[in-house]
């Protein structure tokens, strides 16, 4: 990774990937467990959510449209940078477009990962992935920076605002004060979350879009947990926290996955279906925001990145913990104890 300056001649948008047909789920789920020690049975019973579906992830056509929108957004306001797309587990594999944009010319890329927070999963493993996929391909294998994480950046925040504000017009006949927020994020084991700033970053973004909301009714909660019952992973569990708003009287409340940029497996199972039937079952009124996704305010937070590290211009954060550095450190984000997730995250 180069951190000085830099001509960069195009953008690398790296994401999780997901299986787009039943011939593809096992596959994709064997991609996602390689080298850990998880039981076939495991798998099996993550494939049938996939089935529900008819086995394709939401997430790369989601990622396909975010390029569309990407590219008018570039096209029009700058810099034209020619847009390629790489997947950590799946087609379009980022071996397969590092050696496509070798053989294209290209030098130097930025790389967008669709993550905004700090973990191992969510940011050193792209990292890794990408020095991989530039080895695979050999000693003139583009270049590849990456964009920094940008869960406080002013965009992120506004669009996901305007994500809860579309929910909370749907209950017209509650009062605004009394409605709930429950901000989701994938959960991780608490032994990788004790090495990087994870949950802080994500308690942010939680207080930074309430704030604006004008709310204090709202809790951070979790979601797909995975792995071995007897390793501690964050919590509350979403699930958990909709037992326990009934219990203290609440009547409705809105789902936000500020934790995701664009939905996927874990979200559309785990929210609308999981956490939707329990909250039907226990009579809570809940309504899921979408995620950032094709936002407007999104896509122009990237293009707004772009010029960031391109024109040496300084970030621009909310909050009290500044912008992240461009660079990581060689200590940060360690892995803990091996997880048996697929935190993206996406």
């Amino acid at each position: 990774m180069t951190n000085g300056a830099a001509n960069y001649d195009s953008l690398l948008i790296v994401s999780f990937g997901g299986p787009e047909g039943m011939d593809d789920v096992i596959p994709f789920l064997e991609n996602v467990v390689r080298g850990r020690n998880v039981p076939r049975e495991r798998l099996l019973k993550i494939a049938q959510h996939y089935e529900m579906f008819g086995g394709v992830s939401p997430l790369n056509e989601q990622n396909r449209k975010l390029i569309a929108a990407l590219e008018l957004e570039l096209e029009k306001h700058g810099p034209k940078l020619p847009i390629y797309w790489g997947n950590r587990n799946w087609r379009p594999l980022l071996p397969d477009t590092l050696r496509q944009m070798t053989n294209d010319g290209r030098r130097h890329a930025l790389a967008f990962v669709t993550s905004a927070y700090s973990s191992y999963s969510s940011c050193r493993q792209y990292l890794q992935n990408i020095a991989t996929a530039r080895e695979t391909v050999g000693p003139k294998a583009t270049e590849v920076d990456k964009i920094r994480p940008f869960y406080n950046h002013p965009l992120f925040v506004a669009a996901n605002v305007e994500r809860v504000r579309e929910k909370l017009s749907e209950f017209p006949a509650a009062e605004p004060s009394g409605i709930q927020i429950a901000f989701t994020a994938h959960s991780i084991p608490e032994s990788m979350s004790a090495n990087c700033d994870y949950v802080s970053q994500l308690h942010e973004t939680g207080r930074l879009v309430a704030e604006e909301l004008g709310t204090t009714k709202w809790q951070l909660v979790f979601q797909s947990r995975s792995g071995s019952p007897s390793q501690p992973w964050l919590g509350p569990d979403i699930c958990d926290h909709l037992k326990e708003l009934k219990t203290s009287g609440a009547r409705d409340v809105i789902v936000a996955p500020i934790g995701f940029v664009s939905d996927h497996m874990e979200v559309i199972y785990d929210l609308d279906v999981q956490a939707q039937q329990l909250a039907i079952e226990l009579g809570l009124n809940m309504k899921r925001a979408s995620t950032v996704g094709t936002h407007p305010l999104f896509v122009q937070m990237i293009r707004e990145l772009i010029r960031e590290r391109i024109n040496h211009e300084t970030p621009r954060f909310l909050g009290l913990h500044g912008a992240r550095r461009n660079d990581c450190l060689p200590d940060c984000c360690p892995i803990g104890i091996p997880a048996h997730t697929h935190q993206g995250k996406d």
